[in-house]
């Protein structure tokens, strides 16, 4: 059956309420039904679906605009690059987060993909030194969100130094998800920034399960610094565009390695 034309899609509806929200600090759900044309009930869905987004703040009998934490920064120019692999390679980092459990985030725009990935898990705790990470994640009512304090890294919204390293090492996470400027033909994964050194390390270290996600284009390359040898991390996920030469070779040393 044909849908009526003045009949909106959920999607086109929760732009609208968006939209609504902007020119006003709160809207009524009975106004928005009146605007939308739906009933109160399905009103009062989307905007669920809304709240689970981030996007906004439920009220009584209505509803108000969230207003994130947003900040302007870049990853070395590729804030946007490989955007369809990261995304991929946070889908599955996700699927291996349980609920109740506590995970660290390194900072990195694949992270940042895993961070929205995560809203909707139930009971995480969420241990990171990323701002742009906690912007992501701020209204998620399931998940809780710890801040590692310190320096805030010139260029990057994140912290570092010595204050960030002893609080890391104050906790205990089930899984941590560490980013890779680049990672060689011997799976050692590296960093191009000396400041974040020691902290990546520490973060490994005291995490039980250590898992490496990085889109296809860092392999085969190394930087400055060292980071996590082969041995200290327990997975590597990247995406099906990873030369199938270099996959073998690691695949040899029996580094474990999924594709998305």
């Amino acid at each position: 059956m044909a849908r009526p034309k003045n009949k909106l899609t959920r999607t086109q509806r929760m732009q609208a309420i968006r939209k609504a929200l902007l020119r006003g600090k709160e809207v009524a759900i009975d106004v928005l039904a009146r605007q939308l044309k739906v009933s109160g009930m399905t009103v009062r869905r989307d905007l669920e679906q809304l709240e689970n987004q981030g996007d906004i703040v439920r009220t009584y009998g209505g509803a108000v605009l969230a207003q994130r934490l947003t900040f302007e920064f870049s990853f070395h120019d590729q804030e946007h690059s490989h955007n369809t692999q990261k995304r991929a390679i946070a889908q599955q980092a996700a699927a291996l987060v349980q609920n109740g459990q506590v995970v660290m985030l390194d900072t990195g725009t694949t992270t940042l993909h895993i961070a929205q990935a995560l809203v909707g898990k139930q009971d995480v705790t969420l241990i990171t030194t990323s701002l742009a990470i906690v912007s992501k994640v701020q209204f998620s009512p399931g998940i809780k969100v710890v801040l590692l304090g310190g320096f805030l890294r010139r260029g990057s919204p994140d912290m570092h130094g010595p204050l960030t390293e002893q609080n890391v090492e104050q906790f205990k996470a089930d899984i941590a998800f560490m980013g890779a400027d680049a990672i060689d033909d011997q799976g050692t994964t590296y960093t191009s920034d000396l400041q974040v050194l020691n902290l990546d390390r520490k973060m490994a270290a005291n995490a039980t399960r250590v898992v490496v996600v990085a889109d296809s284009s860092k392999f085969g390359k190394n930087e400055m610094c060292k980071v996590l040898g082969p041995e200290e991390y327990d997975l590597v996920l990247t995406d099906a565009r990873m030369d199938k030469t270099l996959l073998k070779q690691l695949q040899r040393k029996k580094i474990k390695i999924k594709l998305t």
